[in-house]
């Protein structure tokens, strides 16, 4: 009998395989039909998974530039071994470095100034320190210099590294150095370190810092950083800065007082209101700022605040070793260091520098021979009262070099404090003119009714002739009141007329001559530097120093270097570096050397005469202030540039004074003893020298006078002029046409007599008498009677119909080309 036949859908057992494991064996193809197990879906499932989390890891894959980045495990890795390293450094360096001795600073040596021979110019004196107990600073003082250093000092820890990184962001940023150092920082380094800028110092500044703060009290580190602060004036200390400012013991100081001292902790030189008058602003901001600082803090009331009223710090005492001219130099040295970030004044205050400086022993002493000679063994303050207000500065550069030779900052630094050749409380009157032709040429400025402007340009010279093209009302008066009618640009500079300057300051554009000042040295931050009609009449108040700088880049055919007063400066044998100063072209050559004729001009024929005593080819401007504050005579020869200002200024208050009277003369005008203090010098300073004539590229049409217009006995308004502002056309109106190339060849005006001209026809050659035409013959060799035309006419030659109104004539009118007379001029004490 045989086995029944399987039924359909199994699979065939195999009788060598036990019963168990039929069909379940890896790879055992399921019966057909037969339903999946338990085992099976799960296998199934598992394999899902594994293909599901391939992809995913292959999803996850980097590729191309990814794979460049770190993950984040790695980067966890990298912050764990930084933070690692970190804190083993800061462990180690806490364990390393310790609190040293107190640095050099609490016996500081002097600064040696050298002349640039190498001989000795000055030393600035030893340190003035007085160390008083926390106990005898009075509480509000304490709390003043902590409004305005470190308002929570006494909560706060010994470093302070947010603000660190704070401030090094904000000075990389560009947003100004700031230190973010605590007080007890800057206690470590007033007293242990220094004041260099490395990064040495500043890590041990960080490790003491941290140890002091853990050994000693808030009280201790306190009264250690009052004691040992730089406080301007050679003044170290709270105490010592109370007696250099106030003339008192600290102990007797109010809040007001102590919370300008705290001001001046954060600049002393800057911030010193009696060194540096221009720097009052700046002052007063952080004065207040401390206040407000003491009100938020609760150490003062608002009604307190609002009581406080400015305490003015009494007058400098300067070392007897910085008598004369030396405190002045030092001073302007020091400044000039700071300014440039070469060192900050508490670096230099530490001392132990050797600066040799550009000043030139022969010409320092030529510059004071000139001032003692011509004008200070003049003055007579017991018999004269205007003379006590006398001041003069002075500044002499090379201006290929842009080296600061000679200065003169007044009769004695021990007596007169304040420098008067970096001061900037003056007007610089009319030596701002030739910027503003300058400023023509450079940008091809044209007048009103288009024409182009060039020495010989026709404007009108009548006194108080309103501008036309400004949007400000503006109607000048000339010095003396006198008007001249229709003159050339040459003219009109060598007669420093203000009518002409004030419409072509308008005809330029204002801002474009503020630029073109600015480009030859003008700092833009200049007081009262507005651009407007007024501001080429020299209203803003610029330094001597500054207009040197400005005028030497005229005299360097338009470049500009920047000035120096420094050669080198070395400490125990270590060189520190000194800015760059690259020559850079202002303004054209054309703009500069045309400009520079016409002031070859003034010297020879118009108001700075008194400069030809030099004996050397000489471009100058003169000036006068409002109400004869100030006179000045800014000139130059091809090798050296001068300028020279007196200033009135009383002495006990310190206020501006008119010059009226001063010397015995009514006024005191540029072109009198600034020009002649210039001659001297110039002509002592050159001695070695032969003449050089100026090398001058001019612009086109600067060469000769134009042909002269025609004579309209009935003229009309030109277009730049407005109904109603016709120039008078009377004739015996004051006239003058310049010589060419600004030169006078021959004799001279003396006391009204022509030596050698003529006027030919009636008329005058190359130019135009305003208000007609001479008649009548001609002056043969004459001499115009009395020297002055007085309503009338002049014998010789007489004027059609007309006479002078509002002024005299002295001298004659010619100026043709290569005549030998100078043109009419004002009398000398309407000159500028």
């Amino acid at each position: 009998m045989s086995d029944p036949s399987p039924p359909p859908g199994w699979t065939p057992r195999d009788p060598d395989t036990p019963d168990g494991q039929q069909a379940t064996g890896a790879g055992a193809a399921p019966h057909p039909g037969a339903p999946p197990t338990a085992k099976d879906a799960k296998k199934a499932n598992k394999t899902e998974k594994q293909q599901a989390k391939a992809a995913k890891k292959a999803k996850r894959k980097r590729t191309g530039w990814r794979r460049l980045l770190p993950t984040w495990r790695m980067l966890l890795g990298a912050f764990l071994l930084l933070a690692l390293l970190i804190g083993g450094a800061l462990v180690a360096g806490y364990l390393l470095v310790h609190i040293p001795p107190a640095n050099a600073a609490a016996t500081a040596q002097s600064n040696v100034y050298l002349y640039t021979d190498g001989t000795q110019l000055a030393r600035d004196g030893e340190v003035n320190r007085v160390n008083v107990p926390l106990s005898q600073i009075p509480r509000t003082v304490q709390e003043a210099v902590l409004a305005a250093e470190d308002r929570d000092f006494h909560s706060e820890r010994a470093v302070d590294p947010a603000a660190m990184l704070r401030a090094a962001w904000n000075t990389a940023t560009g947003k100004g150095t700031q230190s973010g150092s605590t007080i007890t920082q800057q206690y470590v380094k007033n007293y242990y370190l220094g004041q260099e800028q490395t990064i040495k110092r500043k890590v041990k500044e960080f490790f003491i810092a941290i140890k002091l703060g853990r050994e000693k009290s808030k009280n201790y580190i306190l009264e250690g950083y009052l004691n040992t602060s730089y406080f301007g004036r050679n003044a170290y200390g709270i105490q010592a800065a109370s007696q250099a400012y106030y003339g008192k013991d600290v102990g007797k100081l109010n809040p007001a007082e102590g919370a300008y001292l705290a001001t001046l902790l954060n600049s002393p030189s800057a911030f010193d209101v009696v060194a540096h008058p221009q720097g009052r602003g700046r002052a007063l901001a952080r004065w207040n700022y401390v206040l407000d600082g003491m009100v938020k803090k609760g150490w003062m009331t608002p009604a307190e605040r609002a009581a406080t009223q400015f305490p003015e710090p009494g007058k400098v005492r300067p070392a007897a070793g910085l008598s004369g001219q030396r405190g002045y130099l030092v001073e302007a040295i020091k400044d000039y260091i700071a300014e440039n970030k070469i060192l900050d004044d508490k670096t230099l205050a530490e001392g132990g520098y050797r600066i040799t400086t550009t000043i030139d022993k022969t010409r320092q002493t030529a510059m004071v021979d000139a001032v003692n000679d011509k004008m200070v063994s003049k003055l007579d303050p017991a018999n004269r009262k205007a003379d006590r207000v006398v001041r003069t500065g002075a500044v002499s550069i090379d201006p290929a070099t842009g080296k600061v030779v000679a200065m003169y900052g007044g009769i004695d630094y021990t007596k007169q404090y304040v420098n008067n050749a970096t001061r900037h409380d003056y007007q610089v009157a009319s030596t701002f003119k030739p910027f503003v032709f300058a400023s023509a040429v450079q940008n091809g400025s044209r007048t009103q009714d288009g024409r182009t402007i060039t020495p010989y340009t026709i404007y009108n010279g009548d006194n108080k002739r309103p501008v036309v093209g400004s949007r400000i009302p503006y109607n000048p008066e000339n010095e003396g009141q006198l008007s001249y009618g229709n003159i050339t640009v040459n003219t009109a500079t060598d007669l420093s007329v203000n009518s002409v300057f004030a419409q072509m300051v308008v005809d330029v554009g204002t801002d474009k001559v503020k630029q073109t000042a600015i480009a030859l040295g003008i700092p833009e931050n200049t007081p009262n530097f507005d651009p407007g009609p007024a501001m080429a009449l020299g209203t803003m108040q610029a330094s001597v120093l500054d207009m040197t700088q400005a005028y030497a880049t005229l005299a360097d055919h338009g470049r500009r270097t920047p000035y120096t007063f420094v050669e080198k400066i070395t400490k125990e044998g270590d060189t520190v570096p000194l800015p760059a100063r690259d020559p850079a072209q202002a303004v054209s050559r054309e703009a500069a050397d045309t400009t520079t004729s016409m002031l070859v001009s003034v010297v020879d024929n118009g108001t700075g005469t008194a400069a030809l005593a030099a004996g050397h080819p000489a471009a100058g401007k003169t000036g006068t202030g409002e109400l004869d504050r100030s006179a000045w005579f800014a000139a130059y020869t091809p090798d050296l540039v001068t300028v020279v200002s007196m200033m009135g200024q009383d002495p006990d208050t310190g206020a501006l004074e008119s010059l009226y009277g001063a010397l015995g003369e009514a006024r005191i005008g540029g072109g009198g003893y600034p020009a002649r203090i210039w001659a001297q010098y110039t002509k002592t300073a050159l001695t070695d020298s032969d003449p050089v004539d100026f090398d001058l590229e001019l612009m086109p049409g600067a060469n000769q006078p134009p042909p002269p217009p025609p004579v309209n006995p009935d003229p009309t308004p030109s277009q730049e002029e407005t109904p109603g502002d016709r120039p008078s056309n009377r004739p015996g109106r004051p006239t003058r046409t310049p010589s060419t190339g600004g030169q006078t060849n021959g004799g001279q005006t003396d006391g009204g007599q022509t030596n050698g001209g003529q006027t030919n026809g009636g008329q005058t050659n190359g130019g135009q008498n305003t208000g007609g035409q001479t008649t009548g013959g001609q002056t043969t060799g004459g001499q115009t009677t009395g020297g002055q035309t007085t309503g009338g006419q002049t014998d010789g030659g007489q004027n059609t119909g007309g006479q002078t109104d509002g002024g005299a004539t002295t001298g004659t009118t010619t100026g043709t080309q290569g005549g030998t007379t100078e043109g009419l001029r004002p009398p000398a004490d309407l000159l500028e």
